[in-house]
């Protein structure tokens, strides 16, 4: 199978997805938990994402009436756009996938 497409029947998400789903939940700010119940990913998985991207700068941590939030940093907004507009430019005219390619949910497309 080509590394480019994906089984239509896969219900994996991939990492840059994840990313997204995480940004657009965390865009004005929420609670660890939230994120980990709203983007479906375990405590591990998610410990994992949050580490990589507070490191990469696509999320900020800070503590609000003693609880941590995250909240998408000015690159994490943009880095969010940048994934809507190549998920648009994989669309067909038909709004399908070019070569099988998986769509991020109706929700994550949405332009601000």
């Amino acid at each position: 199978m080509n590394s480019w497409t994906s089984d239509a029947t896969s219900k994996r998400r991939d990492k840059l997805h994840i990313i997204a789903e995480i940004l657009e939940i965390a865009k004005d700010g929420t609670l660890k938990t939230q994120i980990m119940y709203k983007a479906n990913l375990s405590f591990t998985q998610l410990n994992e994402y949050l580490k990589f991207m507070l490191r990469i700068r696509l999320l900020v941590k800070s503590i609000n009436n003693g609880k941590e939030t995250y909240k998408a940093t000015p690159k994490g907004i943009e880095f969010l756009q940048r994934h809507q507009e190549i998920t648009e430019l994989l669309k067909t005219d038909e709004g399908n996938c070019k070569n099988g390619v998986k769509m991020p949910p109706p929700n994550l497309l949405k332009r601000n």
